[in-house]
């Protein structure tokens, strides 16, 4: 039984978890480990599949979300912790395998782990807990799925617009992702000024 909140997000009162969206996400986050052994094997072939596989539950289960009706509140928090999940274990292992430049890495843990610190403040300060994705943030987890893909890709061709496709989506993901990072930290600066330059209590 569902429950319809103000926002249009319906909500499974018994077991959210039971919902086709929902079960899609954690069969992404399932296939993760296994993704993962490949990769250390060197088993790129079944690798790329792999990270195919899960890039197609990524865009279904938004699409059987919005079609059946089932968006959860659940979903909307596992969703991209699924995400981030795989996309940060993908970038550890492939610079471990020495696949992916180690300054790539660095700032998109970093920019990660710098937006959970900004999330955290505002929350303390402002008390917000939405801290959705800007066009910046979609546009770098575009390049940040575009780069593994390819880098994974030119283990199996050293074809020269893989070659090509290669740097392009690495300096894109680079671009986007300090460009990203501080439109976030200006998005956090400029919620924080208006809360505190509010109206004083009375």
């Amino acid at each position: 039984m569902r429950e319809a909140s103000s926002t249009g997000v319906s909500t499974t009162r018994r077991n959210p978890l039971r919902t086709a969206p929902n079960l899609l996400t954690v069969l992404r986050i399932c296939l993760a480990p296994f993704l993962v052994a490949a990769i250390l094997e060197d088993r790129f072939g079944l690798g790329f599949a792999i990270f195919v596989a899960a890039g197609l539950t990524d865009a279904l289960d938004g699409v059987l979300a919005r079609v059946l009706k089932q968006r959860t509140v659940l979903g909307q928090y596992l969703d991209p912790i699924a995400d981030k999940l795989l996309l940060s274990t993908l970038f550890l292992v492939l610079m471990y395998k020495d696949l992916m430049p180690t300054t790539v890495t660095v700032l998109v843990l970093g920019r990660d782990v710098g937006i959970l610190l900004v999330a955290a403040v505002l929350y303390a300060v402002v008390g917000r807990r939405e801290f959705g994705p800007s066009i910046f943030g979609k546009a770098n987890t575009l390049a940040q799925v575009t780069a593994v893909a390819v880098v994974l890709l030119h283990q199996l061709t050293t074809a020269k617009w893989i070659v090509i496709l290669r740097l392009v989506a690495l300096d894109a993901t680079v671009a986007l992702t300090v460009a990203s990072g501080l439109h976030y930290a200006w998005i956090a600066s400029h919620r924080t000024s208006a809360q505190s330059s509010g109206p004083p209590a009375r």
